[in-house]
């Protein structure tokens, strides 16, 4: 079982998906469509497709509404004229991690840090799902999230760490694409040799 150190100066994350409890979930398996009746769904196109991502208001609400208001603002894809951001880091059979650095490596002004919701929610860290990326301070998530290409219950709370890492959405549609993140070249910093962009992020 890895267990991954994070520091503020490397911001690396561990993260992983969830599915919620007792909802047995889809695993980010694409054609499932069994997206919560209220919950919002985002539709992220990225410089290797689209991926749509059910967003858990209900079970995760200050992490949900706190990745809604970036997605509002234009923070990840540059609707804010501050540039788009990439996933600027890939762990192949773990996690692919974005929505902070642009594509010239600069790391994006963020809103205060949020709540961590892991404890709370009770959801898990499955393939698929989206959690907060942060620092090894528990309440220190901004803007940054990964999606888990594996099962990764090691970051839920009482895991690798008693606060855990707090999912908040899962991919519905486009795993696919998520699994070709995953695979793309790197350098020793874990980065894409060639950028992964998000083009354009929006409520559905």
């Amino acid at each position: 079982m890895r267990k991954l150190t994070l520091t503020l100066a490397m911001l690396l994350v561990l993260s992983t998906g969830c599915a919620r409890a007792g909802g047995g979930g889809s695993g980010g398996d694409d054609d499932d469509d069994s997206t919560e009746a209220g919950d919002t769904v985002v539709v992220m196109e990225t410089s290797l497709g689209t991926v749509e991502i059910e967003v858990f208001e209900d079970d995760a609400p200050a992490t949900a509404l706190n990745f809604l208001l970036y997605v509002d603002d234009g923070f990840y894809d540059g609707g804010d004229d501050l540039g788009a951001t990439t996933f600027h880091r890939v762990v192949e059979d773990f996690v692919v991690q974005g929505g902070g650095f642009t594509a010239e490596g600069g790391l994006k002004e963020t809103r205060d840090p949020i709540v961590n919701e892991a404890i709370a929610s009770g959801l898990s860290n499955t393939r698929g799902t989206l959690s907060m990326a942060r620092t090894d301070a528990a309440d220190s998530a901004t803007s940054q999230f990964f999606v888990n290409l594996v099962d990764n219950l090691f970051l839920d709370a009482g895991g690798s760490t008693e606060a855990g890492y707090s999912v908040f959405g899962e991919v519905v549609e486009g795993m696919d694409v998520i699994d070709t993140m995953g695979e793309v070249s790197v350098d020793g910093s874990d980065r894409p040799v060639t950028d992964v962009v998000i083009t354009s992020m929006q409520r559905r």
